[in-house]
């Protein structure tokens, strides 16, 4: 795309401060428009600390404090990575998200809560379900839209879905073989839905043309009127 990527693969042992001081020369450097920080980080270093490090108008991936609050008053700068791709796809397949039921099970600051706002902003009727959640195979055959993000390699199986439902499978896990599956039970919920990602190649490639979406317009924001 003519993004140039820079890479600071640093070492386990790197300190919170360390981290923290590159974190700042990012934020400083005109020619960097945008800052990933993977995670999960070290359990040495406060993972909070390092996301609030980053400079709100280099947070691509959505993550700080005041770009969240942002989203909920909708009037996000950048939209998280992961759930805007879902919006998109379904956005793009002429799926129409107001007024339905729409489920999702996990609670994560990275995809089951901000996913809520953005269905939410579009109409829909939202469910969030988690690990407290009572009856959790009837709430999620109450949906039109299940989107599966909790992390469990086949959790979502046919008994919880109803018929055309639309499935979004967020989770990347291994199964007993080591093959890469969803948090669906791909082969028997597909015959119930009428749409249904993969895994690998569903929403995947939709997080990393998000991302890509976002520092094009970090970059127009940070260099506005010049």
């Amino acid at each position: 795309m003519g993004i140039k990527s820079l890479e600071y693969a640093l070492p386990e042992q790197t300190t919170q401060n360390e981290l923290l001081d590159l974190i700042d020369k990012l934020n400083n450097d005109s020619l960097v428009s945008g800052i990933l920080c993977q995670l999960p980080l070290p359990a040495h270093i406060d993972e909070k600390a390092v996301i609030e490090a980053i400079d709100s108008q280099k947070d691509v991936d959505c993550f700080c404090d005041v770009n969240v609050g942002k989203l909920w008053t909708g009037n996000a700068d950048f939209l998280p990575c992961t759930p805007a791709g879902v919006m998109e796809m379904l956005c793009r397949y002429g799926i129409e998200v107001s007024g339905k039921n729409c489920v999702i099970v996990g609670r994560s600051n990275i995809v089951g809560k901000p996913l809520a706002a953005l269905m939410l902003q579009k109409n829909a009727t939202v469910t969030i379900c988690h690990s407290k959640t009572q009856n959790l195979a009837s709430v999620c055959r109450s949906a039109d839209i299940l989107v599966a993000a909790v992390g469990r390699p086949k959790f979502i199986t046919a008994d919880m879905v109803k018929d055309n439902a639309v499935v979004i499978d967020v989770g990347i896990n291994r199964d007993e073989n080591g093959k890469l599956c969803g948090d669906v039970y791909f082969e028997a919920v597909k015959e119930k839905t009428s749409h249904i990602t993969p895994v690998p190649g569903g929403c995947g490639p939709m997080t990393i043309a998000i991302l890509m979406q976002n520092t094009v317009k970090a970059c127009e924001i940070q260099n506005k009127g010049v």
